[in-house]
């Protein structure tokens, strides 16, 4: 099994575990939602069928670019979510309220929205040239 068959694997089980929490766990993610976002139940439920749709698309070898882009999209869209997260110091039980979390949170999101992309064979860079 190549590296990016591991990767679409880890990711799509990431993926649709995130998706799950934006079904059950819809009123705590409300909380750190933020103010600007129009119809807010209505995204993060949005944001969780995305979640799911782009799961399916990264490992169908057909619409798996387009599920990377997808989701590597997502990634950058919940971003301000994470923003609020973290400065407004909302608890959120059992994640724990300290920069040791939230700091590498913060910076793993754009090297997240880039796995999404190498796993989805978009991107190569820099393992290896397209």
């Amino acid at each position: 099994m190549t590296r990016r068959a591991v990767l679409r694997i880890l990711l799509a089980a990431f993926f649709a575990g995130g998706a799950i929490l934006h079904f059950r766990a819809t009123d705590a993610l409300l909380s750190i939602t933020p103010l600007w976002v129009p119809y807010p139940r209505e995204v993060v439920w949005a944001t969780g069928i995305i979640e799911l749709i782009g799961v399916a698309m990264l490992v169908i070898p057909q619409t798996r670019k387009a599920g990377g882009v997808l989701l590597a999209l997502y990634v950058i869209a919940v971003w301000p979510a994470n923003f609020k997260h973290a400065l407004e110091g909302i608890v959120l039980p059992p994640i724990p309220d300290t920069w040791w979390y939230h700091a590498p949170r913060l910076a793993l999101q754009p090297i997240i929205a880039w796995l999404c992309l190498y796993a989805a064979r978009v991107i190569g860079w820099p393992f290896s040239r397209q």
